[in-house]
């Protein structure tokens, strides 16, 4: 797979972003999604297979991409962008011209434990690929209104919290998303990179 965006980060490493590989990365993503942390994701009880089906259908689309983020060549995270006029959050908000959603799933924290400001050098990279790489001018996200910690990490590194919102639920012959209590976030490009 090609690299679309790789960042050297002081002090973390190298981050590298890549399309994620729907049958190559299953066993990884599956093993991600179906932890209890990832709860919020939606995809626990899901077997391999299935986990695999729906990244090959979200492959097949112009508007909702996933890649898998990797440090120094050891998975890192589960990125995945959209556009909002193309999804159910568009219906809940004013979607502006730039504007790209996404949404962030951690690996869990290596054997030897957590790393100090391994949360912020991925924030910082991925903010980098979508606002400069991809030319956006703001992100938006939507987690889960009861997912306190996500919502936390985002406005530690300047989202602005909008509005509460309920996602109406997605009823499709190849995705199925049930109704989501959401809060909405947003990170303009003129506050991540002032000057």
């Amino acid at each position: 797979m090609t690299d679309l965006h790789v960042q050297h980060i002081d002090g973390y490493g190298t981050v590298r972003v890549r399309p994620l590989d729907p049958e190559g990365d299953a066993d990884l993503i599956h093993a991600w999604v179906s932890d209890e942390r990832a709860a919020f994701w939606g995809m626990n009880g899901l077997t391999r297979d299935r986990v695999a089906e729906v990244y090959a259908h979200m492959d097949t689309l112009d508007t909702h991409h996933a890649h898998l983020v990797t440090v120094d060549g050891g998975p890192a995270a589960l990125l995945q962008t959209y556009e909002p006029s193309a999804d159910r959050v568009g219906e809940c908000y004013d979607v502006r011209p730039g504007d790209l959603g996404v949404h962030l799933l951690l690996a869990p924290a290596s054997p030897a434990g957590a790393r100090p400001g391994w949360t912020s050098a991925l924030v910082k990279a991925i903010t980098t690929y979508v606002l400069l790489v991809l030319d956006r001018h703001r992100i938006v996200i939507d987690p889960d209104v009861r997912n306190a910690k996500a919502i936390a990490r985002f406005e530690r590194h300047g989202f602005e919290r909008g509005p509460a919102v309920v996602l109406p639920e997605v009823d499709l012959p190849d995705v199925y998303l049930p109704r989501k209590h959401a809060q909405l976030a947003f990170l303009d490009r003129a506050a991540a990179f002032p000057g």
